[in-house]
């Protein structure tokens, strides 16, 4: 497993030109960190083939709304260490039915790693929730998990979401639609999941990805709302 991902990783890095790389983060400034969050399970190992992956970002603005004064949230809400867009959530391995989940690994995440990557996962506690849950999963190492993550994150552009929240109409089909025009002609917009809340805000894309990290069609538990749904993205900014 850990090496089919680094030749896939490989084979991505291949496809990404320098040119369409975009910072996500409007701003950032990483923070020390000097230890990494103790994680304990909150269900039992779940433990199944790997047939495709999801990469989950959140859109900080929505999260932050409530979140501003939040001690667990400061890096990323407080404003403190910059502005955020889009922030991973996580990159998931899906299985065919459900998907694997606390798989364990005996090699510990270093403070070190953590800060490397809060400009793209602005929580040591999330990314230290992403890899046992979801990373360990995947392969052995936390960095492999890591670097897998932001070579997929660093390939993407972000379309202007900000001028896109003031069309009137708006709906998830807009959101996904621009998202896949924004990215060439790898995307399609089946290829991505739109998640809003209960009072239609936008609260997440979900980028469905094949064993090879090539863009896929999203199945319906992950492709969110449907085109038709009316759509609103709280800017905050």
């Amino acid at each position: 497993m850990q090496a089919t991902l680094i030749k896939a990783l490989f084979s991505v890095t291949l496809l990404i030109s320098p040119a369409i790389i975009s910072a996500q983060a409007y701003q950032c400034r990483a923070p020390q960190v000097s230890s990494v969050p103790q994680i304990s399970p909150d269900q039992r190992p779940r433990v199944v083939p790997v047939t495709g992956y999801t990469l989950a970002l959140s859109w900080s603005p929505a999260f932050c709304r409530t979140r501003q004064d939040a001690r667990s949230h400061r890096v990323q809400c407080s404003g403190d260490n910059g502005r955020f867009g889009f922030v991973v959530h996580g990159l998931w391995p899906q299985g065919a039915r459900t998907y694997p989940q606390w798989c364990g690994s005996q090699t510990r995440l270093t403070p070190p790693q953590i800060r490397q990557n809060m400009c793209m996962m602005p929580s040591a506690r999330l990314i230290a929730r992403q890899w046992a849950k979801h990373g360990s999963c995947m392969v052995k190492r936390p960095e492999t998990y890591l670097a897998v993550t932001k070579v997929l994150w660093e390939s993407l552009r972000i379309p202007d979401y900000d001028r896109i929240s003031r069309e009137d109409g708006l709906t998830a089909g807009r959101i996904r639609q621009a998202f896949a025009d924004a990215n060439g002609r790898m995307w399609q917009a089946s290829h991505v999941g739109v998640k809003l809340n209960r009072d239609g805000w936008l609260e997440e894309l979900r980028l469905c990805y094949n064993k090879r990290f090539r863009p896929m069609r999203c199945d319906d538990r992950r492709y969110g709302a449907r085109d038709e749904v009316s759509a609103k993205i709280w800017r905050g900014l």
